[in-house]
This record gives structure tokens, C-alpha cells and sequence, in this order.
């Protein structure tokens, strides 16, 4: 006989499924699924690294791991995020590599269910379909872009000559 599987207060398997943590980046609403997420932190000084793209501000050494800090408004096309007092580091983790992503401010977690999802090619964007997973409808009248993280991240493609060492540290 099939187990049941348990579900929480939103209906969603296991916690995680259909959640996701809404944050804004430049006055829009964007989300990133919560299962990647570990942590919000503030913001703190942040090292420079060389031969890194643009939207790679450096790295933060957070509890003795060096963590890639991007700034998410130039990774998506726009201008360079002026930090204030509701500026948040969103650490994030895909497979065994970590990364902060800097952000305007953070809403919410929220449900998100599949039918409120409408595709990213059905999307009309200046933002890359690779880094998109798709806009969700949200029944207050606002949209949040559906930020896919393993395309967001194209770890392999910056890293490359740099490579990442166990743990998901830089090299």
C-alpha cells in the first residue's frame, strides 16, 4: 500500500516544494525556489577578486567558507544595485557550491502552485530564459520572476580556470 506523504500548512510535500523565498531587485518582485536557500545575511564587506565577471562582486568568508558574492541586478541585465538599510546577502546553495546574492530587500516565503506559473518561453523578457524558470501570477495582481538557480549561477562557465574545491570554495 502507498504511504501518504505528509503534507504542512500549505499543502506542499515534504515543506519545501512550491515555495519560494520573493525578494525585490530593483522595485521587482523575483523568487528563488526555498530548497536552495540557506541563509539571509546582511550586508558585509565584500574582497575583490580578479578576472571575475562584473556581476561577480568578490567573495565574504562566512563561517570559514569563501562564498561568491554576485550582484543579481547586473547578472540579469540591469544597473548595479545601490545597497541600503533593507539590502540582504541571500546565500544559496545548488550541489555542493555555495553563493550569496545580493539583494534590494526580501518580502516573503510563499506558495507558489504550479498552475500560477506561466513559462519562461510564453515570457516576454529582456532577461535570459536560461536564468528564468518562469513568472508566477499571484492573485493580489503581482508578478514575481521565477528565478532558475542552476542557470542563474552557470557555475562551470565562470569558474572555470578558477575551479571550486570540495565544499563549494573557490580555488
Amino acid at each position: 500500500m502507498r504511504e501518504i506523504p505528509e503534507l504542512d500548512e500549505y499543502g506542499a510535500e515534504n515543506g519545501m516544494e512550491g515555495k519560494y523565498l520573493v525578494f525585490m531587485v530593483d522595485k521587482e518582485n523575483y523568487g528563488l525556489e526555498i530548497k536552495y536557500v540557506t541563509e539571509i545575511i546582511g550586508l558585509q564587506p565584500v574582497t575583490p577578486v580578479p578576472d571575475l565577471p562584473g556581476y561577480i562582486k568578490g567573495v565574504i568568508n562566512l563561517r570559514g567558507t569563501v562564498i561568491p558574492i554576485m550582484d543579481v541586478s547586473l547578472k540579469l541585465g540591469g544597473e548595479a544595485l545601490e545597497f541600503g538599510t533593507r539590502s540582504r546577502i541571500v546565500v544559496v546553495e545548488h550541489g555542493d557550491v555555495a553563493f550569496g546574492v545580493i539583494v534590494d530587500g526580501v518580502r516573503e516565503v510563499r506558495v507558489i502552485k504550479k498552475e500560477q506559473i506561466e513559462p519562461a518561453d510564453s515570457v516576454d523578457s529582456n532577461i535570459s530564459r536560461e536564468y528564468l524558470k518562469g513568472v508566477a501570477k499571484i492573485d493580489d495582481g503581482r508578478l514575481i520572476v521565477l528565478l532558475d538557480v542552476a542557470g542563474l549561477f552557470e557555475i562551470e562557465s565562470f569558474l572555470g580556470e578558477q575551479g571550486v574545491a570540495e565544499g563549494g570554495t573557490l580555488r
